[in-house]
């Protein structure tokens, strides 16, 4: 199962995606740069976490124009699955697969630490391996990951069961405390109206060995590859 990780410039978590995908097994990862206009024949796209062109203008505002981004929505809207992680979400939502914005933090400071967060739905592609409800420890490190949208976009993620993950405190509980930037309905990570296409501020590919400190990000991508080997059958 091939998948490729996609590198803009200043991408800094190509590789721990890349390292995580082959410490978990059963995939092919291969890098993809922005310049390139193909994906060629993958199975899957991760758009990792990182600051791609300094996140000048605003956070993803220019990967959305990276040439590699046409080859990757049209994957997308082929049914291909994709995720997005951090600044890989913030490139989604540039780029019009994904609804809504990534706003600085409330409290204008960049956040890193680990975090809690509710698996709100397993009927995707990269949640299948968790339960409904599981709480998971995953840190973040983001400056923009505010996520908002407007009412009736939120009605409809709410509604259409697309919020995937929501930011709560160790015993699964929707406090302001545990909500680390001020995301609206505490979202922490959302799909598409297909299911296919992912984005989540917290970096599972940081929490999938004991020496990270978490391993519950794994199930993401043991999700995914259960997802590809069902589709392969």
């Amino acid at each position: 199962m091939k998948v490729a990780v996609i590198t803009f410039p200043g991408s800094n978590c190509d590789y721990d995606c890349y390292q995580a995908l082959k410490t978990l097994g059963g995939f092919e990862p291969e890098f993809r740069w922005h310049r390139d206009e193909k994906l060629g024949d993958v199975d899957a796209v991760l758009l990792p976490g990182g600051f791609s062109y300094g996140d000048y203008l605003r956070s993803g505002a220019i990967a959305r124009f990276s040439p590699i981004m046409e080859a990757v929505v049209e994957f997308a809207r082929s049914g291909g699955p994709v995720a997005g992680i951090c600044n890989g979400f913030q490139i989604l939502c540039e780029s019009g697969l994904l609804p809504g914005a990534l706003l600085p933090n409330e409290s204008l400071l960049f956040r890193s630490y680990d975090v809690h967060i509710r698996v709100e739905t397993v009927k995707t592609p990269f949640t299948s391996a968790y339960e409904r409800h599981q709480v998971l420890r995953i840190p973040i490190a983001h400056g923009d990951g505010n996520f908002h949208a407007d009412e009736e976009t939120l009605a409809e993620l709410e509604g259409d069961d697309r919020i995937v993950f929501r930011y709560v405190d160790a015993d699964g509980s929707l406090t302001p405390e545990a909500n680390p930037n001020g995301s609206a309905h505490h979202i922490a990570g959302i799909v598409n109206a297909s299911r296919n296409v992912l984005g989540m501020m917290p970096h599972p590919e940081r929490a999938v060995e004991p020496v990270l400190g978490s391993t519950d990000g794994a199930g993401l991508f043991t999700s995914l590859r259960r997802h590809l080997e069902g589709a392969m059958a």
